[in-house]
């Protein structure tokens, strides 16, 4: 565990499930290719019923306690000796500081080992890993240029507008410098695809934190799993977000939403920071994999039973931003070992870009069921006088920079080195031309 996590998690998932059916939950965890998923079930199964039969014992105790105090009082107001009661409720008093200190202690390792158990795919996931992916559609063609396309960071630096080294002298390796109609494009396209997601498809703006505490980052299950992979500010404890989903989604956190107030829609836009660690000599040229990007980030909360035909909706909505660009992309259906952490099914969006002659993820689009509910421990009323049961959240990029750059720069490439952008970015962009500098 990282040493700077110093949240105590709640439990996330589903401890009646794991009392109830414990084989779904381990075939979940083999599904997704962990392989001590049915020892740390069995462990936390064991765990479990030691906490369960010392807190009945305790409750006993107590409730001994109680009526024995009385049969104390009643004895000393008619002048009899108490005195064995008393020493007997001093050894009970004893034997229940000794379970208290179980129950807490099962408490506090339960949390964390259910803190470290990722969600469970949906029936509808392949097993198997990034092999068992599965294309889902598609959409467009590609490009039919009758040059090779030129990679982006070739283009990028003749047209003056891409500049790794000076991003590598101010930051190092792994970040990006935009320069005049590259730096403009990039803000363009981010007040476009915000608007377009506000007005067309009903979420609501909001500006967020990029920075957030420990407890913000565990309630959408970065931490503690993914420390490693963070930036973490000292002393002040602060996390830099590696998504908008993670202030966004937390918003709600310790709160109980009325469901006629369901669906909830947001749109954020962010900077998003990632260490990247472990991913040395993977897609690192250029803009494909760097440590802070730009993303437009979609986040919904629905009812369980609406949740499923969000998720399609969400997709489609976050794909709309490729089809009005013109962009030829791919839906891939995650297999469950190759899904995220809290996700139990996911959709990602992939755009072709011809100039490095890739598939680019530009989203993910996943629907989490309650996991992160839980672990953020957010609920909603359906109705006046109901019980308050958990949300289900999704999210999906709607979409992630700099890959949609790479994309539109190298699909729109012209054999002159110019690059000529879809007419519909004008308005947004103020031009759809860039040329080399004179």
């Amino acid at each position: 565990m990282h040493a700077r996590w110093t949240a105590s998690p709640p439990l996330m998932l589903d401890i009646g499930l794991v009392r109830r059916d414990p084989e779904r939950v381990i075939a979940g965890l083999d599904r997704r290719g962990i392989e001590d998923g049915r020892a740390t079930i069995a462990a936390v199964a064991e765990r479990d019923r030691t906490r369960r039969e010392a807190l009945k014992r305790v409750n006993d105790l107590k409730a001994l306690r109680n009526k024995t105090s009385k049969e104390i009082g009643a004895v000393r107001r008619q002048g009899g000796d108490a005195s064995g009661q008393i020493a007997a409720m001093r050894e009970v008093g004893d034997e229940i500081a000794g379970l208290d200190a179980v129950v807490a202690e099962a408490d506090s390792w339960l949390a964390e080992t259910l803190a470290t158990i990722p969600n469970l795919p949906e029936e509808p996931v392949p097993a198997g890993g990034v092999e068992a992916n599965r294309i889902v559609r598609q959409w467009g063609s590609p490009p039919d240029h009758s040059f090779a396309p030129r990679p982006h960071w070739e283009l990028g630096e003749s047209l003056g507008i891409l500049d790794l080294a000076a991003a590598a002298k101010v930051s190092g390796s792994g970040f990006t410098v935009l320069r005049g109609r590259g730096a403009a494009l990039q803000r363009g396209l981010i007040n476009w695809m915000i608007g377009l997601h506000a007005a067309e498809h009903g979420y609501e703006e909001v500006r967020v934190p990029y920075l957030v505490t420990a407890s913000t980052m565990t309630g959408t299950g970065q931490l503690p799993r993914f420390a490693e992979e963070s930036y973490v500010t000292e002393p002040d404890a602060l996390w830099l977000i590696p998504t908008a989903e993670v202030p966004v989604t937390n918003l709600h956190r310790e709160e109980i939403l009325s469901g006629d107030a369901l669906p909830l829609k947001y749109v954020a836009y962010s900077p998003c920071f990632r260490r990247e660690a472990g991913a040395a000599g993977r897609d690192t040229r250029g803009m494909l994999r760097v440590h802070q990007f730009d993303k437009v980030e979609l986040v919904r909360f629905e009812r369980p039973e609406a949740s499923a035909a969000a998720l399609e909706e969400l997709t489609a909505e976050a794909a709309r931003i490729l089809e009005l660009l013109g962009l030829h992309y791919r839906v891939v259906l995650l297999a469950a070992g190759d899904l995220g952490f809290s996700s139990a099914l996911t959709y990602d969006l992939e755009v072709w870009a011809p100039g490095v002659g890739k598939w680019l993820e530009v989203s993910s689009c996943s629907n989490f069921r309650d996991f992160q509910a839980r672990r953020a421990r957010i609920r909603y009323r359906p109705k006046a006088g109901a019980s308050a049961g958990f949300v289900h959240t999704l999210n999906g990029s709607g979409l992630a920079l700099p890959r949609l750059m790479v994309a539109l720069l190298e699909t729109y490439q012209r054999e002159d080195g110019s690059v000529r952008l879809p007419e519909v970015l004008a308005p947004a962009v103020g031009f759809t031309h860039i040329t080399a500098p004179d």
